[in-house]
């Protein structure tokens, strides 16, 4: 009985951890996806407003780099991992598109 009431506490944490890195790795996917998208938006010449709403859809924050006829955005957002008031830092994707590419 002792080994089960040592055991059980661990087993939680384990179980726990494993969950929040399920979570941040189903974010990174999410965030992978809405940089693409809002690339080929910033690459077909939309709005700023536009690209960073396809990004905040995920509730993350984009940032919009030209060099010249590539458009790259990087989406961030804060990981969904965290114990309490400590957080485990942030998610960040990046993607390019070729600028008017029509």
């Amino acid at each position: 009985m002792a080994e089960f009431a040592i055991a059980l506490p661990a087993i939680t944490v384990v179980l726990l951890f494993a969950a929040g890195a399920l979570g941040a790795c189903a974010q990174q996917v999410r965030l992978q996806d809405a940089a693409a998208d809002a690339a080929r938006l910033a690459g077909r010449g939309e709005s700023d407003a536009r690209v960073s709403s396809a990004v905040a859809d995920v509730g993350a924050a984009a940032a919009v780099d030209r060099h010249g006829d590539i458009v790259c955005v990087t989406a961030s957002s804060p990981s969904p991992m965290s114990l309490g008031s400590i957080s485990l830092g942030a998610l960040d994707a990046t993607s390019c598109a070729l600028a008017g590419g029509r």
